[in-house]
């Protein structure tokens, strides 16, 4: 099987190192496309991205860079996914990084169980440096609290089915878990650390009026998919639960 990652960067050169060469020390000897979507950056993120592309033909993996303006970084996503060739798709933003074993438990647990979205567990890693492993699960009643953008993987076929990204909102990528539950699509679970997350990013910034406009955000992927009002609640303790734990 062929699988593909993407990396959506801006301004990153401080940071994607640690993104790129986790995926050069994956353990997975199988085929990969890796995509490089940069947001037409100003600072040395292209060139540090391109210093990398003779490690990648040394591993064997499929290299592929481009820089344009986007509009902001679903839209960004959405161009990786549409370039994408492969038959499942990871997501591995700028910052954060894989663990070695990341893509060979993807695919074995593909040809094992044809998912059509797998996600795992993920380490949080907080500003003072401490490690809190977020663990995943599929719950009975949709939440992101179990669930870990950085760990997820989608067939392309779910692409092809349900849609991209719709470049709504900053829970973008919630909305489209909701479409994939809503669709009745298998997913798989596996309670293993598959990546890293480093907090303090927009949907984590402490802010009161940024809280709110986020709890809004959620709720609204939520009454687009036909769940209850009710859901409110969860967005909320969502918000309280970041304020405690960051």
């Amino acid at each position: 099987m062929k699988l593909s990652v993407i990396t959506i960067c801006y301004n990153s050169e401080k940071v994607i190192r640690k993104t790129i060469e986790s995926v050069l020390e994956q353990d997975y000897d199988g085929e990969v496309e890796y995509h490089i979507v940069d947001g037409a950056s100003e600072d040395k993120t292209v060139e540090i991205a391109e210093s990398y592309r003779t490690q990648f033909e040394h591993k064997g993996y499929t290299y592929i860079i481009t820089s344009e303006p986007d509009n902001g970084i679903y839209d960004a996503m959405n161009k990786g996914i549409l370039r994408s060739t492969g038959d499942v798709i990871g997501i591995i933003n700028s910052g954060d990084w894989y663990e070695p074993i990341a893509l060979s438990t993807v695919a074995k647990t593909f040809s094992d169980e044809h998912f059509d979205m797998f996600y795992a567990d993920i380490n949080l890693i907080k500003t003072d440096g401490s490690v809190l492993v977020k663990h995943s699960k599929n719950d009975r009643f949709p939440t992101s609290r179990h669930w870990n953008h950085p760990t997820s993987f989608v067939a392309k076929k779910v692409y092809d089915e349900l849609g991209i990204f719709l470049c709504e909102g900053i829970h973008d990528d919630f909305e489209f878990l909701l479409r994939v539950k809503k669709a009745n699509k298998k997913i798989v679970i596996k309670n293993i650390v598959l990546a890293n997350f480093v907090t303090g990013g927009t949907s984590n910034t402490k802010n009161i009026k940024k809280a709110v406009s986020r709890i809004k955000d959620r709720y609204k992927c939520y009454r687009n998919n036909g769940y209850c009002p009710l859901y409110m609640l969860e967005c909320i303790g969502i918000e309280i639960a970041k304020f405690l734990l960051s």
